[in-house]
């Protein structure tokens, strides 16, 4: 797999297979488009092209409403990579590039940078300023620049029954295996341990606070989850809390806390990868220290038994 994110200092591809979006997810909706990609660069001795952006269009597009991306760049590039694309194209999206009209876009882009063999969309696939081109645009052009047009038609998008908003809708509502089953494995964020309060350790509960490297990326809503924790290539059972603590502290601030079951290490400072299973219930405030504690008891026996469903 190669990654370009200058688009002035391209190879020369053979007989690209191309295609572009957002991809963020790399959902099972995405996949339907990839595959076709994929097996018809093999079909026709090319390589397949993926075009994608950073940042996401819609930051620049609309900075006042809040995204929550699913996958940040390096994890979509290897989940690219893993579905079989060759070349992964990362644009700049920036306001320059917006402004370009529907018929620069195919001229000066798509043909003048990538001369495709093949494209292959979506059919509600829209591109150019304002979104003014679309499949049809590009079906007219395909004799002029002779490439050939690939239309991921809707029954085949829709079977999926997956986007990526509904994703980001599932995420920010806790609803972590509804979010997996639309993603086609399981939803995780990336990120350092850092110092806490050390209450946790004081009541046989110990946690590694987590900071999330990519402060754009999408959080679970508050509440406690079942989750497996990947450190240095280990993965364990464990449990999350994500929430404001109100039963030890009045701090209106989240904190991502993670307990790993079986495990005694000190990890200041390294990586943790948070893997969603399942949410088991809201935060609560507790009346004693006492009642956190016996509630702990029975989240690790919840977590214990969804973990044990995936053994």
């Amino acid at each position: 797999m190669a990654v370009f994110h200058d688009i002035d200092n391209l190879p020369a591809f053979n007989n690209a297979v191309l295609t572009v979006g957002t991809f963020d997810g790399v959902h099972k909706g995405h996949r339907v488009i990839i595959n076709e990609v994929v097996t018809h660069a093999q079909k026709v001795g090319g390589e397949s092209v993926l075009i994608t952006f950073d940042p996401h269009p819609r930051k620049l597009l609309f900075p006042d409403e809040p995204l929550g991306i699913i996958t940040p760049l390096a994890e979509k590039e290897r989940l690219l990579h893993e579905a079989g694309i060759t070349h992964i194209i990362v644009v700049p999206f920036t306001k320059e590039f917006s402004h370009l009209s529907a018929r620069e876009y195919v001229e000066q882009f798509l043909v003048g940078k990538f001369h495709p063999h093949s494209i292959v969309i979506g059919y509600d696939h829209h591109f150019g300023h304002d979104r003014l081109g679309n499949i049809n645009m590009l079906k007219e052009y395909a004799p002029v620049y002779q490439y050939q047009l690939k239309e991921i038609p809707a029954q085949l998008i829709d079977e999926a029954a997956v986007s990526s908003t509904r994703i980001r809708n599932a995420i920010k509502e806790g609803r972590v295996a509804d979010a997996a089953q639309m993603l086609g494995r399981n939803y995780s964020i990336k990120g350092t341990v850092v110092h806490g309060n050390k209450l946790g350790r004081t009541i046989g509960y110990p946690t590694a606070n987590v900071d999330p490297a990519d402060k754009e990326q999408s959080v679970p809503a508050i509440g406690v989850y079942a989750i497996q924790a990947r450190h240095k290539d280990q993965v364990y059972g464990a449990m999350m809390s994500i929430g404001y603590n109100p039963t030890v502290t009045d701090k209106k601030e989240v904190r991502i806390e993670a307990n790993l079951f079986n495990f005694d290490q000190d990890i200041y400072g390294d990586e943790l990868e948070i893997i969603f299973l399942e949410r088991l219930r809201n935060e609560q405030k507790f009346p004693s220290l006492d009642a956190l504690i016996a509630q702990l008891h029975l989240d690790k026996e919840d977590s214990l038994a969804v973990l044990n469903k995936i053994s």
